[in-house]
């Protein structure tokens, strides 16, 4: 095997520097705010960052922030970053609640801390991501890559790696044994399947990417065959997993491995992770508009007979039903058969009912549904049992969205698909948001769907 001379640095190499970057940012920052207090860094002031340092290493795990930049955006990083530095923050406040102590020092010296830390954390990771780019245009530190199989699955990886500065990718080109007139317009292959092993076996190749058809399983079982005998990276891109897969998770079955194709994306932590942040956020919304419960309660008593409260049945993680609560916006209540849709200028809606509707007020009692574990804060939004009956033989992965929790709002909804779904093509887009959000979801995304959905409940444009 030809050696190679370029000297290549590896993200696995450097992860432990990244930790302990990350660390001593936490470290120093503190040292930093006592030092401009004049306070003397204490027994107690090691335990409580050493106790920081472990929640954020966790969170940070948890998260995945230590992945490798290039297979990723470097946005999202940053945004990582900020959802393990909110989390930590949360976490460390819930400790001192639960051991029914005060943080050993004032409440402005631990914002302060943690404003530099996070400052210190993102500060470094834009310069080293910003070196990083700069070194991929001079041509420094460039892995030679190369796609076998000409494929409309290889045109669109080319596309994503072509237009991006991130990956640090110089491209060697596509490999192929088919004759030109059988290849997508508009690719050009360099040459066949046993040259591009040749050259990866001589060294002139460092990542693969495999795009053939999945059909071809024989013939990409040859090819790991012969490229085992290498140091080549090699990734395998079936053409389904472009747009169908919603994990693409790796699961081992004893010496098994299985590729997950619909699973819920809360595995392992992150199921403590979204659950913390469900009771946090419920907790603190029940708290805080314990007023605002009252005063529709006591307006819905004394502007339309009725319960002030009443439950539809929906479905809920793996389908299963559950009993949603809402404030009472309707005289005709919603019949076991098929429902009907709210309408502009429904007959069935109060007066005070239609400005809950479109205030999304009629939805808080749903907090009490997250704090039992039914329902999410943020997640695809629940549709009416008959709804999902009618829409599943009609809309392709529709019962996807019950893989995780349904919530209180969600991506359709801050997107502009709140409301009624009066045809199909609405529903569909609704769908395609809530499946988006599935594939996306981080901590970062649902703050970020939060803050979203406090300015679209000021609009009333579609909710009736």
């Amino acid at each position: 095997m030809k050696p190679v001379n370029t000297f290549k640095v590896s993200f696995a190499n450097y992860s432990f520097i990244y930790r302990l970057l990350d660390l001593s940012c936490v470290t120093f920052s503190l040292v930093i705010v006592i030092n401009s207090y004049n306070l003397e860094m204490t027994q107690e002031y090691i335990i409580v960052v050493l106790t920081a340092s472990v929640v954020f290493l966790y969170i940070a795990e948890a998260l995945h922030l230590y992945q490798a930049w290039r297979i990723g955006r470097f946005m999202m990083v940053l945004m990582t970053v900020v959802a393990v530095f909110t989390s930590s923050f949360l976490i460390l406040m819930g400790i001192s609640l639960w051991l029914k102590t005060a943080f050993i020092f004032p409440s402005h010296i631990l914002n302060i801390w943690f404003f530099l830390a996070f400052m210190g954390c993102s500060i470094w990771r834009i310069a080293s991501h910003q070196w990083s780019v700069v070194r991929s245009k001079l041509g420094i530190n460039l892995r030679k890559m190369a796609i076998l199989g000409a494929t409309s699955t290889g045109a669109n990886l080319y596309h994503e790696i072509h237009h991006s500065d991130e990956f640090g990718y110089d491209f060697v080109g596509f490999f192929d044994d088919r004759q030109t007139d059988r290849l997508p317009e508009g690719l050009t292959v360099i040459s066949d399947i046993s040259k591009c092993i040749n050259q990866a076996k001589n060294g002139d190749i460092d990542v693969l990417f495999i795009t053939l058809p999945i059909s071809a399983e024989k013939r990409i079982a040859e090819i790991i065959n012969l490229l085992s005998d290498t140091t080549v990276d090699v990734y395998v891109v079936p053409a389904f997993m472009l747009s169908d897969v919603m994990q693409g998770r790796v699961t081992h079955i004893g010496k098994i491995d299985a590729l997950s194709i619909f699973e819920s994306p809360y595995l392992g932590s992150k199921i403590l992770l979204k659950r913390f942040e469900d009771i946090t956020v419920s907790l603190i919304a029940i708290i805080l508009l314990s007023p605002v419960f009252m005063s529709i309660a006591i307006t819905l008593k004394l502007t339309s007979p009725g319960p002030v409260l009443f439950k539809q049945s929906r479905y809920g993680l793996r389908g299963e039903k559950i009993s949603v609560y809402k404030f009472r916006s309707m005289t005709v209540m919603e019949s076991v058969g098929k429902v009907t849709q709210v309408t502009r200028d429904d007959k069935r809606v109060t007066p005070f009912g239609g400005f809950l509707r479109r205030s999304s007020l009629d939805e808080l009692p749903q907090f009490f549904n997250v704090l039992m574990g039914d329902m999410s804060v943020v997640g695809p939004r629940p549709h009416a049992v008959s709804h999902n009956e009618e829409y599943r033989k009609l809309i392709q992965f529709y019962m996807l969205r019950h893989h995780v929790k349904p919530g209180i709002t969600g991506w359709a909804q801050v997107s502009g698909w709140r409301g009624e779904t009066d045809t199909l093509d609405k529903m569909q887009k609704r769908i395609e948001f809530d499946l988006y959000y599935i594939l996306q979801w981080s901590i970062w995304f649902d703050l970020k769907i939060l803050m979203l959905t406090v300015l679209t409940c000021l609009k009333s444009e579609n909710t009736y």
